[in-house]
């Protein structure tokens, strides 16, 4: 016998989370399969013990700024254990208070993972089947490993929140979120950083803030490497050595951390045998509605084709749930502007096109205003190094297709402007508006 839902989800990250509680609070009978902690990557292994770390960092290094300014101060010591307790706390408690609250929306949480046997029923590994007209796959994804030599001396993202202590000299292997943000808190927290870059660092980042992020990362002690692509890893752990394509050798190093991307975790559960449409590296394929090619199976989040953010999972779940059991027909995911963060030291934020993209696709019709400034109480302490705030406009009238800043503040500044952009923000719209003086969203409305 099969028990019967009105709908059912194949894991508890954001997406499957976010899709799960608004189909039980628009009145359906939800079953929310996942084996494996609530919360899935960002709780877990991502987004939350990442800004945690990287706060940890941030505190470390306006310690040393205070004794720049003229603070009396001895040199920070992270107490790593504590911090990590402390951190598991916290994130135990994320999921603690994820679980009062399905169980108060009424939803079944099964703690085991599903295999789909057809486009309306799935069976758990100790036999349980369960059945929903409409079926959501939320299985998100996990680290890239390479097929090289020597790999398994090295660790993954998944891995970097159990160390217990930091390594003195580490190797971040790989040029995306992952590797930067490391990159960054790490050496924030005293490590000897080398970062080992295939080819250019951050791809979907404008290219000339992606480069002043660079200088600055270089200025705070972190090697970078470019076009080095490593084909081997040799030693024992607490003593690698990396070879790379072109024969060269870098190490020894006391940990590596292998940042080479994410594949979807698409496969294993019956996505083949039922003809789901899965692109090359795996992803699977959905429509502006977050529709498979089979018939009442749908997929959001990390394991799809879009863009790979927490917010993105849980609006396209919480807009799948709106068509399905809302009865909202044209309810779906408006992914025309996605502000983004690299939690880098500084961080660096975007929404909207780079001036690549953007020249790319309007050609003549693009204009790009440009500014750069020291953020005053780095200019006090006597550093150089330079933020930038830049502007993408289009046509005579200047409409702003994308915003993209480098420097402190710029993780928390951007939202406003993001909301802005998404109702239709005009040049004209920034020079009329009155800047809060002095602070680093200003030089976005003084730019000329």
């Amino acid at each position: 016998m099969s028990e019967r839902f009105d709908l059912i989800v194949l894991g508890a990250g954001s997406g499957g989370l976010s899709v799960a509680q608004r189909a039980a609070r628009l009145g359906a009978r939800v079953a929310l399969f996942e084996p494996d902690p609530l919360g899935g990557t960002c709780v877990n292994r991502g987004c939350v013990p990442k800004k945690a770390m990287w706060f940890a960092a941030q505190i470390a290094d306006m310690h040393r700024l205070g004794r720049e300014i003229g603070f009396d101060a001895e040199p920070l010591r992270l107490d790593w254990a504590r911090f990590r307790t402390l951190r598991d706390q916290y994130i135990a408690g994320i999921r603690h208070r994820y679980a009062t609250r399905l169980d108060l929306a009424g939803i079944r949480v099964i703690e085991a993972s599903a295999r789909l046997l057809s486009s309306d029923t799935v069976v758990t590994p100790e036999g349980m089947q369960a059945s929903a007209p409409h079926i959501v796959i939320a299985t998100g994804a996990r680290p890239h490993r390479l097929d090289i030599p020597g790999f398994e001396l090295g660790i993954v993202s998944d891995q970097i929140f159990e160390l217990d202590a930091p390594p003195q000299r580490i190797a971040v292997v790989g040029g995306g979120y992952v590797a930067v943000e490391f990159a960054g808190v790490l050496s924030g927290l005293g490590c000897q950083v080398d970062l080992l870059v295939r080819e250019n660092m951050l791809n979907d980042f404008d290219l000339e803030l992606v480069e002043g992020l660079a200088v600055q990362m270089q200025a705070h002690g972190i090697r970078i490497l470019r076009n080095t692509r490593i084909k081997a890893a040799r030693g024992q752990p607490g003593r690698v050595t990396l070879e790379a394509l072109d024969g060269a050798e870098h190490g020894v190093y006391d940990a590596v951390l292998w940042a080479v991307g994410r594949v979807p975790n698409s496969s294993g559960f019956g996505l083949e045998a039922l003809g789901v449409e899965c692109g090359e590296r795996g992803h699977i394929l959905v429509d502006a509605y977050q529709n498979t090619n089979v018939r009442g199976v749908y997929a959001v989040g990390d394991v799809t084709d879009r863009r790979a953010l927490t917010p993105v999972a849980v609006a396209a779940g919480r807009a799948l749930a709106d068509r399905l059991i809302g009865g909202q027909a044209d309810a779906k995911f408006d992914d025309s502007v996605i502000p983004s963060v690299v939690f880098a030291e500084p961080p660096l934020a975007a929404v909207g096109l780079t001036e690549q993209q953007a020249r790319a696709r309007y050609g003549d019709a693009v204009n790009v205003h440009t500014g750069r400034y020291t953020p005053l109480l780095w200019m006090v302490a006597g550093r150089a190094e330079q933020s930038v705030v830049k502007l993408v406009t289009v046509g005579e009238e200047r409409k702003v297709v994308g915003i993209h800043v480098l420097g402190p503040g710029s993780d928390e500044l951007l939202q406003g402007f993001a909301v802005a952009m998404q109702k239709g923000l005009y040049w004209r719209d920034l020079k009329a508006t009155i800047a809060i003086h002095p602070t680093a969203a200003e030089e976005l409305l003084l730019l000329h």
